[in-house]
């Protein structure tokens, strides 16, 4: 489906197309466990995306771990 189609679908949303990819990116890195290859296998991501994509979510993840001190 080509990007005009999209923004058709999604013009009454609050969000554009971009924000959507992103958002579901960033939901596929936290279901499994933030692997880059996958990433970049299921989104046709380069290296350098899909390692943003991951450190994003691991540097989340450890913001909202419990503090052991």
């Amino acid at each position: 489906m080509g990007t005009f189609w999209m923004d058709r679908l999604v013009r009454e949303l609050p969000v554009g197309v971009d924000q959507l990819r992103q958002d579901r990116i960033l939901e596929e890195a936290l279901a499994n466990g933030a692997d880059p290859l996958h990433l970049a296998d299921v989104f046709s991501l380069g290296a350098k995306a899909s390692l943003r994509y991951t450190s994003a979510v691991t540097e989340s993840e450890a913001e909202q771990a419990p503090s052991t001190r």
